[in-house]
């Protein structure tokens, strides 16, 4: 039975015991992110830095200058990153209800990560003085852009009177993709020294650049997305049954999929105007959590959140240990866990057409 059949909501029975054991791990692995990296720091000290600062005193200087500036806000973003890419995956895959949809996948990030180029070209070449809110803002703005102009491109190239087809889908996403990396090599080739440093981080994705500005803009977009995605979770149970039966219960289904494919691009969008490209956690976590509970999305959108928020932890520790003191971009971590599983889900889908 599919994944994305009602009738397979039998995972509930993992309901009781799976928020709590979903937050023990987001809190221990937020734990491990803020205490390990090239300087292992104790976790009673790293817990005494977090505090106020008359009671943070106690805890060494430099112990307080690597949790606070450094850890903490890195950690912080990285929880907003995960949380918004495994929710638009849970999204797209309900949407598309195929479970290989994934906003890297068919071409989304891509479009967002050359929105994003075009932002920061841009602003590196105009000689005027823009505001450091206007700059800050811009790729944002753009990430946006580009990310709705290719979901909506997406969507229409993969949709025909028959319903949506996962493989115009990914075709689309892979030509989108190739035009978005030459795009990309473009502006590489008209970008000085630091805007080209900019770029190729943004290409491999990381978290070493985060921000409190970073970090509150990508809180907002967490907050905004949660409430949408949760508010729609029941039309989105419906449009499992197929988009004529969804209509039939009052879903209005034109409406609902072009609420959520904003919404989704919007997401996307903001997490890699702040991160850069990372792939494949919207595709991983959603389908391991649809594995644990069904398909029912008032629990599959939160607890996909807090899986995502997890795994991105986890991934971004790796990228800083496995060859520390130096540090691999959290984009290439994601993948080598991500690809196989890509290709794990495409024997799935084979053997079902054989």
């Amino acid at each position: 039975m599919s994944l994305f059949s009602p009738q397979s909501a039998n995972g509930s029975v993992f309901s009781g015991w799976l928020m709590p054991a979903a937050l023990l791990l987001l809190l221990a692995t937020a734990l491990l992110s803020v205490t390990q990296g090239p300087m292992s720091i104790p976790v009673s000290d790293a817990l005494v830095a977090l505090l106020p600062f008359e009671f943070a005193s106690d805890a060494p200087a430099h112990y307080q200058l690597v949790v606070t500036g450094i850890r903490l806000p890195r950690t912080l973003l990285c929880i907003a990153v995960g949380a918004i890419l495994a929710m638009c995956g849970a999204v797209m895959q309900g949407l598309f209800r195929n479970p290989l949809a994934d906003p890297g996948i068919i071409g989304v990030s891509s479009g967002s990560a050359a929105g994003a180029a075009v932002a920061i070209v841009l602003i590196g070449l105009i000689d005027w003085q823009l505001p450091e809110f206007v700059s800050a803002l811009a790729i944002p703005l753009f990430a946006f852009i580009g990310g709705f102009v290719t979901t909506i491109l997406v969507y229409r190239l993969g949709t025909t009177p028959n319903g949506t087809s996962v493989v115009m889908m990914l075709l689309a996403g892979i030509a989108i993709g190739a035009l978005s990396g030459a795009g990309i090599g473009l502006l590489s080739y008209l970008a000085n020294d630091q805007m080209l440093r900019d770029l190729s981080l943004w290409q491999m994705g990381s978290l070493a650049g985060a921000t409190w500005s970073n970090i509150a803009l990508a809180t907002v977009t967490l907050v905004i997305l949660c409430v949408v995605f949760m508010r729609k979770a029941k039309a989105l149970n419906a449009l499992l049954l197929g988009e004529a039966e969804a209509g039939h219960l009052g879903i209005k289904v034109q409406q609902l999929k072009s609420q959520l494919i904003f919404f989704t691009a919007l997401g996307v969008g903001i997490a890699v105007s702040v991160s850069g490209l990372i792939g494949f956690v919207g595709l991983v976590v959603p389908h391991l959590v649809r594995m644990l509970m069904g398909p029912n999305h008032q629990r599959l959108i939160p607890f996909s959140a807090l899986l995502g928020a997890a795994l991105l932890l986890l991934a971004d520790l790796i990228s800083r240990l496995v060859i520390s003191p130096a540090e691999l971009p959290v984009g290439i971590v994601t993948a080598l866990v991500g690809a196989p599983f890509f290709i794990f889900l495409l024997l799935q889908q084979r053997q079902r057409i054989a």
